[in-house]
């Protein structure tokens, strides 16, 4: 019998049906509850994600053209700067300031993760330490004296 046939037999089912027979159902009923549940979330979450997946396609789309973008802003800084000195004198020195950019950022990022480091989470070992030591009976209850029991 499928999930369908077996909650609609259930459904229309004579009128007087014994308690036992009612909770005989019981386990029919909630499965093909969580199954319908089951169901829809599975279909909210699928459409979420195709939305997401089509929003991040639209961005990268994006991010694609910023980048082009920046090779032509970059281009017109050097050719403004060729109007006072040689071109590759200017192209040298855009070059050199990206170059400071991006070792100013890659510094920022690599103090950033090294205040992250180390990646263990200290104190929730140290707390599950304490709790197996209550849960065990050894130490003591921070903020309690062990006289006073």
């Amino acid at each position: 019998m499928t999930d369908s046939t077996r909650s609609d037999k259930v459904r229309r089912g004579s009128k007087s049906r014994s308690f036992f027979a009612l909770v005989q159902d019981v386990p029919s009923l909630v499965t093909d509850l969580v199954k319908g549940e089951l169901a829809l979330l599975k279909y909210e979450i699928i459409g979420t994600l195709k939305a997401f997946g089509i929003g991040a396609g639209f961005l990268v789309g994006a991010l694609v053209f910023v980048f082009a973008m920046l090779g032509v802003l970059l281009t017109g800084i050097v050719l403004l700067i060729a109007i006072w000195l040689p071109g590759w004198l200017s192209a040298l020195i855009v070059a050199f300031v990206l170059l400071l950019v991006a070792a100013l950022l890659a510094f920022l990022g690599y103090r950033s993760i090294k205040k992250g480091l180390p990646a263990v989470p200290e104190k929730t070992i140290a707390s599950l330490k304490r709790d197996l030591k209550a849960v065990k009976g050894v130490g003591t209850i921070p903020g309690h004296d062990v006289t006073e029991f």
